[in-house]
């Protein structure tokens, strides 16, 4: 897998082909495939997101953006990123992320109670951090600093 800046025909090529469960947790979380586009195309506009890439075709875009002293991740894919070989790349490219945010907590929410979603953003290097109404909010704390 490798990564660049996204771009608005990367939002396309995503959403044409946009997994099932990621339409069913934009649908859970009250929001319409118009709603979420948009989202991405204005983190895309400032910067703020990549495309995920295999076998050099886009897979996934990332995107993110500052709310309350965190960074919050949006986040579509095709259903072909989801495999045990993505895993290894996600846990590297989500501390890049953090990174470019000044290595803010990231949080991520996820309107699904599928238990691989729980065991993904574990492996990761995330926790649970609160359950709302049909919502769980998962947080990667600041990557620790070796003392010096």
């Amino acid at each position: 897998m490798d990564y660049r800046t996204a771009t608005p025909a990367d939002l396309v090529a995503i959403f044409r082909d946009l997994a099932f469960r990621m339409a069913d947790q934009y649908a859970t979380a009250g929001l319409n495939i118009d709603e979420v586009k948009d989202e991405f195309l204005m983190c895309l506009r400032e910067g703020r997101g990549h495309t995920l890439m295999a076998d050099g075709q886009p897979v996934a875009l990332i995107a993110w953006r500052e709310v309350d002293h965190a960074a919050q991740t949006a986040f579509a894919a095709h259903e072909s990123f989801f495999s045990r070989s993505t895993v290894r790349f996600c846990k590297k490219h989500i501390r890049r992320i953090q990174a470019l945010c000044g290595n803010l907590p990231i949080h991520s929410y996820s309107w699904s109670e599928r238990p691989e979603v729980a065991k993904w953003f574990h492996v990761l290097g995330f926790e649970e951090r609160e359950r709302g109404e049909g919502f769980i909010v998962y947080e990667l704390d600041p990557a620790q600093t070796p003392a010096g």
